[in-house]
């Protein structure tokens, strides 16, 4: 009522006059809702009927903090704190300045003023608890919010911020004895089973997770997150076909989710289902084109089909939302080979250095597919890049081999053979798989039967 009388007063320009709550109602109302343009205008207002009011200059001040006029708030609480200095709402509010300049530890010694003067303790020890958290001071945080669950059992916004401070310490023997307590006073919260779930599952403690999840879901049968949860844990399990069940109903409590939709098409790739995780992958990327996990789980379905066709165009997708992931590269270099399209190859070899990706089986492919190419130069500039990594490996000397001697340069590959040789006799087949010709010459083939008789 007094809401409607207000509002009526703006809109007529009549003023009427309101007792002391009904001004602070208001302009917590608003406050809480986020118009703080008509609290503001209600503060106003009030201070012009109740200039004496404490009440409605700490909102003032509230307001200022909201405003970043952090100057008139720190001055107005200096009256205020002369008029009434035993008052907590000043330290709350002078706690409130510290933590927006990201003076924590400040914040905390006036909240702990606050503490001691107050009968309300539980919003100060959440505001105390929020405060060690910007410290990463996980214990005392999780102390404080103990506290407000201890207040109030249902307080599930401190209850998640104890399982946070567990969660950061790694302790999470610890959350699951915590919760289990916690669920014993509280047995139908579904946000404490799923909390427990949470936990068993991080130390992969599956059947138990399991069993956390089914409570959750079973309290709340609309709880999605338990469902998700659920179904992950039932992934884990190998028992995939249940996992779907649990996506899909996921799927009918709210609007679908490119998130569901690839885990769903994930299970049925597994039980080889390949039709229908094809049809998910594609609701995926349609729900969210720039989901490029879509289009490389697409990819790589259709490459290990053999469909390179496919492949390569799903592969362009994932590329153009994310053209600096290396492992892209990788997969669309494997699939410009599989179509013969070599220069395409190199290009995508070449990305994959240039993004510091440097794994010996990236040089190596590049190095193969530029002497294929008749690029010998090119393919022993990058043989050095490689050594300069590797140092001297088999699978690099004997390339050098093959190079060299293409090259006229015998001294150098027969050097390179007899260090190849001694690294690893059997992966000199790699010449007659690369460099037939090489392998096939007079003087290669000697050395290769002396260095035989040598080692029997």
């Amino acid at each position: 009522m007094s809401l409607l009388k207000f509002e009526s007063m703006l809109k007529t320009n009549n003023v009427y006059f309101f007792d002391l709550v009904e001004f602070e109602e208001i302009i917590v109302h608003y406050l809480d809702v986020g118009k703080h343009a008509l609290a503001k205008k209600a503060v106003k207002l009030g201070l012009e009927q109740h200039p004496e009011s404490v009440e409605l200059r700490l909102l003032q001040v509230e307001i200022y903090i909201f405003e970043n006029e952090l100057n008139k708030a720190i001055l107005l609480l200096k009256r205020i704190e002369r008029l009434e200095p035993t008052n907590d709402e000043v330290f709350i509010q002078k706690a409130a300045i510290n933590s927006k300049k990201g003076l924590h530890t400040e914040a905390i010694i006036n909240l702990k003023k606050a503490l001691s003067l107050t009968d309300d303790k539980v919003d100060v020890w959440s505001l105390l608890g929020m405060e060690y958290l910007y410290l990463d001071d996980f214990e005392n945080a999780c102390f404080n919010f103990k506290n407000c669950v201890e207040e109030d059992i249902e307080d599930y916004s401190a209850l998640y911020n104890i399982v946070y401070c567990f969660d950061m310490e790694k302790k999470h023997e610890e959350a699951i004895v915590y919760l289990n307590n916690y669920i014993d006073k509280n047995p139908y919260c579904e946000v404490a089973w799923h909390q427990l779930g949470r936990q068993y599952f991080i130390l992969q403690m599956f059947t138990q997770a399991l069993e956390a999840f089914d409570y959750a879901v079973l309290i709340d049968e609309s709880f999605i997150g338990g469902y998700l949860e659920k179904a992950k844990t039932l992934e884990e399990l190998k028992r995939y076909q249940e996992a779907i069940d649990n996506y899909l109903i996921t799927l009918d409590l709210d609007d679908p989710t490119a998130f569901a939709y690839v885990r769903i098409g994930e299970c049925y790739q597994k039980i080889n289902k390949m039709d229908a995780a094809v049809s998910y992958y594609k609701k995926a990327v349609h729900e969210d084109p720039l989901l490029d996990r879509g289009w490389i789980l697409l990819t790589n379905l259709f490459y290990e089909q053999e469909n390179y066709q496919k492949a390569s165009y799903y592969i362009s997708k994932a590329l153009k939302i994310d053209e600096d992931n290396s492992k892209y590269w990788r997969r669309y270099s494997e699939i410009k080979l599989k179509l013969n399209f070599f220069e395409e190859a190199v290009s995508g070899f070449e990305n994959c250095l240039l993004l510091n990706d440097n794994a010996l089986e990236v040089y190596i492919g590049l190095i193969d597919v530029l002497s294929f190419l008749g690029e010998f130069n090119d393919a022993i500039n990058v043989l050095f890049k490689a050594q300069k990594t590797y140092g001297n490996l088999a699978e690099i000397e004997y390339r050098f081999t093959g190079l060299f001697f293409i090259l006229n340069k015998e001294k150098y590959a027969i050097s390179h053979l007899i260090n190849g040789l001694k690294l690893d006799y059997d992966y000199h087949i790699v010449l007659s798989e690369l460099y037939p010709t090489v392998y096939e010459n007079s003087k290669i083939q000697k050395l290769l039967i002396d260095y035989k008789k040598a080692l029997e």
